[in-house]
């Protein structure tokens, strides 16, 4: 969304607790807080944990005797399409597809999917444009066009729908609703070019907190999680926040519809609730908003890390407490940070000390450790409009989507005999800026693909910086020299390929055949 500008020092929603077990007294409330430090718990499960040391390999005591590096691997120079991260390219923002002159729509949707730069597609349409009738499923045409090409470029599909947007002249609620749910208007104005819908339209919210709304709301996400919840197209859904592109505000309106504060906090808490029922396999991904409007955005922030989903952002030069979000967040939650491009156009670009204002995004959006980054221009989403910047200067997009999320590669190999058996402790590096959204489970195939050993990674690991040990041991005495290390990324139960990001030769399934490259 544009840039806008909000209060320095927000207090979050309350009601933060209710519904996790934990009485709150009707005037509690659930602050902002520091991210850094705080204790967010384990993280996700760690299924059949493999031993991380400490590692010895000498004397009598010694755990992985021997202590010789057999083989070293260093991090890929290319684009590495694991799920968790990447760049994602737009298809539909705040107003909808690409509609450009002379153009057919899938020839527009197609050419921003193949951009080779880019790894996910993000969809953001409203209420009502996927949902016409209760209890089924109206999907536009240009849904069904992305998916299906996103499908053939191999590339998985983000998504929120938008309760309500500032930029349709229509409500967002579907026409069944209308009669049954009432909308409040907004108090205020929002002063601006009134040839733009945002600035003439008479904004209203509808109240959430109406049975039939909710009864509605719940529909939705089970109608949708039937169709996508953990299916191989699915990246991820953005959490459907209060008001505007529902991302928790209704800026630059003050206060919210609701008869309470803590009636909008608890509503919008029963709603994350909703969606987290349903949506069990694919991760949702909160927004950081500050709570300007007083709806419980904290609260919603902290109940969705700690079930271990994930957290995004719709600017890069925004609040402290969001670059505090972002920065501090538990290793194992992906950070999807959204900010649009300029255009290539000379009067677009906004140089100042020779750096364009794509290249300031970029270098913090990577400073923040981001899993995502959003390729977009604004309200005019198109292929022709983002390669404007890019044939000019590609080095940025390059450079990022070489960066971006976590790049895992198994930078040790130390091999071991013990008591009859033996085994290989593996040096895991990151050359990205993320770490692993999940729990990585590691796998040793034999030429025939029996499994010989597997395990799995603590939350979060490994990091961007230092090697983290893991032991892969068998009781034969088998060689190790011709097994094939797998990776794969667990993420809400859900088991994801996971590509080495290493510049030596992997096998087809992104696996790497283990071998004597270092003399001894």
């Amino acid at each position: 969304m544009p840039e806008i500008k909000r209060r320095d020092i927000l207090k979050a929603g309350a009601a933060g607790l209710v519904g996790a077990g934990v009485a709150m007294p009707a005037s509690a409330q659930y602050l902002e807080h520091s991210w850094a430090n705080h204790d967010w718990g384990g993280g996700p499960p760690v299924p059949d944990r493999l031993y991380q040391g400490p590692f010895s390999n000498y004397g009598a005591d010694a755990n992985a005797p021997g202590g010789e590096v057999v083989m070293a691997t260093s991090p890929s120079r290319d684009i590495v399409p694991n799920y968790g991260m990447g760049l994602t390219v737009y298809i539909s923002g705040d107003i909808g597809p690409p509609r450009l002159p002379g153009q057919v729509l899938e020839r527009s949707i197609e050419d921003l999917i193949k951009l080779p730069f880019v790894q996910k597609v993000y969809l953001r349409p409203n209420w009502r444009e996927v949902q016409s009738r209760p209890g089924s499923l109206d999907l536009p045409d240009w849904w069904r066009i992305t998916f299906d090409v996103a499908r053939q470029h191999g590339k998985r599909v983000g998504f929120r729908i938008m309760l309500e947007s500032p930029d349709f002249p229509d409500p967002g609620m579907p026409d069944f609703l209308m009669g049954k749910v009432p909308y409040v208007p907004l108090k205020g104005s929002w002063p601006g070019d009134r040839s733009q819908v945002r600035y003439r339209k008479k904004h209203a919210m509808p109240r959430y907190d109406d049975p039939a709304y909710q009864a509605a709301f719940a529909e939705l996400n089970a109608l949708l999680a039937d169709q996508y919840n953990g299916v191989p197209d699915i990246e991820y859904m953005d959490t459907m926040m209060y008001g505007f592109w529902g991302e928790g505000h209704t800026w630059p309106f003050e206060g919210n519809i609701f008869p309470s504060n803590m009636i909008a906090q608890q509503t919008m808490l029963r709603m994350l609730d909703t969606q987290l029922k349903y949506w069990t396999k694919t991760p949702l991904v909160t927004n950081t908003q500050p709570d300007f409007n007083t709806v419980g955005n904290a609260a919603m922030l902290d109940r969705t890390v700690r079930t271990n989903n994930w957290i995004r952002s719709d600017t890069i030069f925004i609040e402290n407490t969001q670059i505090e979000a972002l920065s501090n967040r538990p290793a194992w939650t992906a950070a999807i940070s959204e900010v649009g491009m300029t255009t290539g156009a000379p009067d677009q670009l906004d140089i100042v000390d020779g750096v364009t204002m794509n290249e300031q995004v970029i270098e913090h959006v990577l400073a923040v450790g981001a899993n995502y980054w959003s390729i977009w221009n604004w309200h005019h989403i198109s292929a022709a409009n983002v390669l404007s910047y890019y044939d000019k200067y590609p080095e940025p997009i390059d450079h990022i989507a070489r960066r971006i999320g976590y790049r895992i590669y198994p930078a040790f190999v130390w091999p071991f005999e013990r008591d009859g058996g033996a085994g290989v402790v593996i040096g895991l590096a990151n050359n990205g800026v993320a770490a692993p959204p999940g729990v990585v489970k590691l796998t040793l195939n034999d030429e025939h693909g029996a499994v010989v050993a597997s395990g799995c990674v603590d939350p979060g690991y490994p990091r961007p910086t230092g090697i983290q040990q893991v032991m892969m041991a068998w009781t034969d005495g088998r060689e190790w020299a011709g097994l094939r290390l797998k990776a794969e990324l667990i993420v809400k139960n859900v088991s994801h390929p996971l590509r080495w990001a290493c510049r030596q030769t992997l096998n087809e399934d992104g696996s790497l055949t283990l071998s004597r490259n270092l003399r001894a």
